[in-house]
């Protein structure tokens, strides 16, 4: 089954890799638009959102937009002393952010401390691909599944968030697989 998931991996960061900078950022547009057309979005006072790298859909007009409407961002930070982990810090600015351990801009440490009680309105996931139930694959490490299944976001609505060519029929799935609420591509917002 993992040799299953790497395959299927490399195949999918390949692709999203060699997309053109044009069509990344058209295509999280029109992503995002769908996004601004949820009650959801538009009622959320505290939202857990990613820094985009590698091609993934582009969120950071979302963010700039939350902190324009004085939402309360959360964004996730690698623990460089327990792999797997993350913490959860607020950010008020793109000057709080810095990259961590795998080159992703992140929550400063030194100037954001991690957020104990969180109870993020919506969560937005990034991943290599995800199934039509709404199970994830990402990088290997574990980060968001750990997360997902802590008591803080058992009421949060979770988007993941992906091209149409990452979205598959099924994916091989762990016990410890946490399945998303909401798919959102740049073409459907699709609720398994």
């Amino acid at each position: 089954m993992e040799t299953d998931k790497q395959i299927l991996r490399e195949e999918m960061l390949a692709k999203r890799q060699a997309l053109p900078k044009e069509e990344i950022l058209e295509a999280s547009e029109c992503a995002l638009e769908m996004i601004r057309t949820l009650a959801e979005w538009k009622n959320a006072q505290e939202v857990l959102i990613y820094w985009p790298i590698r091609g993934e859909l582009d969120v950071r007009p979302l963010v700039t937009e939350l902190w324009q409407r004085g939402c309360t961002v959360l964004m996730p930070r690698c623990r460089p002393d327990a792999y797997g982990e993350m913490d959860i810090a607020c950010a008020t600015c793109e000057d709080e952010l810095v990259p961590g351990p795998f080159s992703i801009m992140e929550p400063d440490a030194d100037k954001c401390p991690p957020v104990t009680d969180c109870r993020p309105d919506i969560a937005f996931i990034p991943g290599v691909c995800f199934d039509r139930l709404g199970y994830r694959l990402g990088f290997g490490g574990g980060y968001y599944d750990r997360l997902l299944a802590t008591n803080s976001m058992a009421k949060t609505l979770k988007i993941g968030m992906s091209y149409t060519f990452q979205l598959v029929p099924e994916l091989p799935q762990q016990p410890w697989d946490m399945p998303v609420d909401i798919i959102c591509t740049e073409e459907e917002l699709w609720r398994p």
